[in-house]
């Protein structure tokens, strides 16, 4: 069984691996893609794998966007951090999909159950696909967030919102007057919820609003250098490199 990884986060690739060695030691594995556009090139380009794990967010977009650039015809399961929007989006359209972190069980049972299925036609993948990715769009993006402070509730708008950081294992917000507050889930499930039009992810650990950005600098190794709303001196904005061309897509859009 030949099989494609594409996973831009090494320890979660590696760990997926030893995962799945341990369930088909005599699975080989052609290639570990950690981008759209390393994706697509190693596809376009090598003999069709038998079954594939692509992760939803990627370091230049979404593994959606691999399908509008080349033909997919072989089975896949999504990995995906995504809580109850990619969820709902998988199961109306009967992909296959696993929550990370991977449990080894549920692993087994995605891998038995394509060893079983009848994968002679695969023609509606590219569909599902779309229709997933349609669902994902469709959601109703959050408005406001309800902080705890102490012992208080909070309701902080999310166009009060200057950007999202994640910071030792845990999430926040900077909101344009500069306070933080602490939020209970992981920057991978509250992207999901934000508006792609309003906000967009420069890195793993920060995800920024379009309106709060006041300057934009040229910075080492191709990355760009942000100044924001809320911000403070121990702020280190930075575009990551293979995130530039699509921020700047981004910012024309």
């Amino acid at each position: 069984m030949r099989l494609l990884i594409i996973e831009d986060e090494h320890l979660a690739a590696k760990r997926l691996v030893q995962m799945v060695l341990q369930l088909q030691p005599n699975a080989e594995i052609c290639a570990i893609c950690d981008s759209v556009e390393q994706a697509v090139e190693w596809i376009k380009n090598n003999p069709q794998p038998d079954l594939a794990f692509f992760d939803i967010q990627l370091g230049d977009g979404i593994s959606f966007d691999i399908f509008k650039q080349c033909q997919v015809n072989f089975p896949i399961i999504f990995t995906t951090a995504y809580d109850q929007y990619a969820v709902q989006a998988f199961k109306v359209n009967s992909l296959d999909y696993l929550l990370k972190p991977i449990d080894e069980k549920e692993l087994r049972q995605a891998i038995d159950k394509f060893l079983n299925q009848n994968r002679t036609d695969l023609s509606g993948i590219n569909q599902a696909i779309e229709q997933a990715r349609e669902l994902l769009q469709k959601q109703n993006y959050k408005s406001r967030f309800l902080i705890k402070v102490g012992e208080h509730l909070r309701m902080i708008d999310t166009n009060d919102i200057s950007f999202f950081y994640s910071e030792d294992k845990s999430t926040f917000i900077r909101t344009e007057n500069g306070n933080s507050y602490a939020l209970d889930l992981s920057l991978d499930q509250y992207e999901i919820q934000l508006n792609p039009t309003d906000f967009y992810r420069i890195s793993r650990k920060y995800i920024i609003k379009l309106s709060a950005i006041s300057d934009i600098i040229s910075y080492s190794n191709s990355r760009l250098k942000l100044k924001l709303s809320g911000m403070d001196n121990s702020d280190e904005m930075i575009v990551s490199r293979e995130r530039v061309k699509s921020f700047k897509s981004w910012l024309e859009s």
